[in-house]
């Protein structure tokens, strides 16, 4: 019945874990990926928590679906994923060099979840949920990990831990 949801979930979780590595050790200072991502899985989880527990989103075919409610495949994978391949890609960047990075980031994973949405049983949204509520939420979450990192960049290591 579920077929199609389930392959596509396998596929997006082994592609996942070919790429996570790579993105996490291919730039100094790794422990600062390490603590991004982390730090991404955990704020998803307790977001997407108060979303599935108040029934604005529900997802209907997903990843150990007897002990979770939430999504833990784009939550704990990949979203963290994604977020540290855009701090990467604009560590040294100027706010309007992010603002540009942040919506090629942002709008196809918006475009995939609408699909989502219309054709799959992954996700449903309720209560209300449209797809802006998605964009919104997805651009602040980004831009909310951006800022942590340029505080760590900041304020936690030096300068030459970054040039590499």
């Amino acid at each position: 019945m579920f077929k199609l949801e389930k392959n596509l979930l396998s596929a997006i979780f082994i592609i996942n874990l070919i790429l996570v590595i790579p993105i996490i050790t291919r730039k100094k200072p790794i422990k600062v990926w390490i603590l991004l991502y982390v730090y991404n899985a955990v704020t998803n989880v307790l977001k997407d928590k108060v979303l599935v527990k108040r029934e604005i989103v529900k997802y209907p075919v997903r990843i150990f679906p007897n002990v979770f409610r939430i999504h833990v495949l784009f939550d704990l994978f990949v979203y963290p994923t994604i977020t540290v391949l855009f701090n990467q890609m604009t560590m040294k960047d100027k706010p309007l060099g992010i603002l540009v990075k942040l919506f090629s980031f942002i709008i196809p994973m918006i475009v995939v979840e609408y699909w989502a949405v219309r054709k799959t049983k992954l996700i449903t949204w309720c209560k209300g949920w449209k797809l802006h509520h998605s964009f919104i939420g997805l651009t602040l979450a980004t831009l909310h990990s951006r800022l942590l990192l340029g505080f760590l960049k900041r304020k936690l290591w030096r300068d030459e831990e970054w040039d590499s």
